[in-house]
């Protein structure tokens, strides 16, 4: 059994759910506290053992680029002013990992997103993750599902979580009976259902443990829901066409939605109030202003 070395990322969308704050900035590059989310995601990858880091981009993410890149002028200009501390960390985040760039030169959806970057995978077993869903959790979500992979003696996994009914039909849906386990076998999977056929509610999430074969049924296919070519019509294919093993993985963190407005916010200040620098400072403010809210709410105040 191969070990998981490589990591996809696909960061070729729009992010148009934050117009206007994307408007000129890549969206993985929007900032939670101190770091920008494509950091999160490469960390917790490199945290798992993987070295080698694909990113899948498109037309206006240059600055994911330049983020992982060395700038010799920034760094030296940092010691010149004697932040030692500032140099390392820019240091460390442009050493971070083996980074290749593979462009989706088509917005077609995930599954062809994750096809692009089939030359630079191979034949190898590879992660996936989703920048979007940033995974609070020690060890890291990657890394619980290396282990599970590894336990499996190397089923694909998909991690997945509990979703509310109406809130199925947004995620891909996996149809499983057992959901004991540090992962357990997929019959299948349905991209997007109404609530009323749901084979479950157990939504994937942005983290995957992909064989290889994947690659062939995404060089095969059609658009789905969406219009777009989707990953986990691929993943069903998987399981039927290839009788490969298909794990859903419930992995223990706690995960943020960064690909709304409402999860992002909630990250901002999940981060924030356990920073070391100003997390007691944020966290007597949110104690003074929510008391301020009470008093006005009592008082019929608006």
């Amino acid at each position: 059994m191969r070990t998981i070395r490589k990591a996809v990322f696909p960061v070729a969308g729009m992010g148009t759910r934050f117009l206007p704050a994307t408007k000129a900035m890549a969206k993985e590059m929007l900032p939670v506290v101190d770091k920008p989310l494509i950091q999160y995601a490469v960390e917790e990858a490199v945290a798992a053992g993987i070295d080698q880091v694909v990113f899948v981009t498109g037309r206006g993410k240059r600055s994911i680029e330049d983020h992982f890149d060395h700038q010799n002028g920034l760094e030296t200009l940092l010691l010149d002013q004697g932040k030692e501390e500032l140099a390392r960390v820019y240091r460390e985040v442009s050493d971070m990992a083996d980074v290749t760039y593979v462009r989706q030169k088509q917005p077609l959806g995930l599954g062809h997103a994750v096809w692009c970057a089939r030359h630079v995978v191979g034949d190898e077993p590879f992660a996936v993750l989703l920048p979007d869903d940033l995974i609070d959790a020690e060890p890291g979500a990657i890394a619980q599902m290396k282990a599970a992979y590894e336990a499996s003696g190397g089923a694909s996994q998909v991690a997945v979580e509990p979703v509310e009914p109406q809130a199925v039909k947004s995620y891909g849906v996996v149809d499983t009976d057992a959901q004991e386990g540090a992962s357990y076998p997929v019959r299948g999977l349905v991209e997007k259902p109404e609530p009323a056929v749901a084979p479950s509610n157990l939504g994937v999430i942005g983290r995957y443990i992909l064989s290889p074969t994947v690659f062939e049924p995404l060089s095969r296919a059609r658009r789905g829901a969406g219009g777009e070519i989707q990953l986990t019509d691929a993943l069903q294919a998987l399981i039927t066409d290839y009788g490969e093993a298909l794990h859903a993985f419930p992995f223990q963190g706690v995960r943020f939605d960064c690909g709304s407005k409402a999860g992002y916010l909630k990250a901002q200040m999940e981060f924030g109030l356990r920073h070391q620098e100003f997390g007691e400072e944020l966290t007597t403010y949110l104690r003074n202003r929510l008391k301020e809210l009470e008093s006005r709410a009592v008082s019929g105040v608006e």
